[in-house]
């Protein structure tokens, strides 16, 4: 099938609290244009270089999600036009996050990645990291980013169960800590292979690249 159809036939079973992030690392602009002319508007990517040539070069009512591992000195190439991070796991990434959007005149809108899966290999922080990162001073002096949610991923396996414990999991930290700041709206959790699990239990952004744009070639 097309990405086109691809597209609306994720679409049109979500429901309507739940955003679709098209994953579209890998994939050459002109397969991003095709779902850009099908209506999806906010892409993700996990390499600051690819997703800043691909900001160049398509529309700007794009919203671009930073998905992948962060590296602190490649902030600043993001910075001027990142609308959502979803990787961020310590408070040394935040403040250079805070650092670079302000040089812009910008907030930046982050999710805290909470490790949920038993995989030694998933990256995130503790619940108790979190909480202490939202409240500390440090955080709570940051004009220019915004924590708006969570984010993780669960483990790599066949076992439902497991993997709806853990996105069960997520949900429950997320309450948590949105009683204690109001501008918690974010789950971020679910890909191709899970999304319909995640959003089951919880999730109001789902990540997909693969059942949109077909498998990737990692070669190029």
């Amino acid at each position: 099938m097309s990405i086109q159809e691809n597209l609306h036939n994720i679409t049109s079973q979500l429901p309507k609290q739940v955003t679709l992030v098209a994953v579209s690392k890998t994939k050459p602009i002109e397969a991003l244009q095709e779902a850009y002319d099908a209506g999806q508007r906010i892409f993700g990517e996990n390499k600051i270089q690819e997703m800043t040539q691909k900001w160049e070069q398509l529309p700007k009512d794009i919203e671009w999600h930073m998905i992948g591992n962060l590296q602190r000195n490649k902030i600043k190439y993001m910075a001027e036009y990142v609308s959502l991070i979803h990787g961020v796991e310590n408070l040394k990434l935040l403040t250079e996050i805070n650092k670079q959007a302000r040089k812009h005149n910008r907030v930046i809108n982050c999710l805290l990645q909470i490790k949920i899966a038993e995989e030694d290999t998933k990256a995130g922080m503790t619940p108790e990291e979190a909480k202490n990162i939202i409240s500390s001073e440090d955080v709570l002096d940051m004009k220019n980013i915004k924590i708006v949610g969570l984010m993780g991923m669960a483990s790599f396996t066949d076992n439902q169960d497991q993997v709806a414990h853990e996105f069960g999991n997520l949900q429950t930290i997320f309450d948590a800590l949105k009683a204690e700041n109001s501008e918690f709206e974010t789950i971020s959790m679910g890909m191709s292979s899970d999304y319909k699990l995640a959003i089951d239990n919880g999730s109001t952004m789902i990540r997909i690249g693969s059942s949109i744009f077909g498998a990737r070639n990692y070669n190029i």
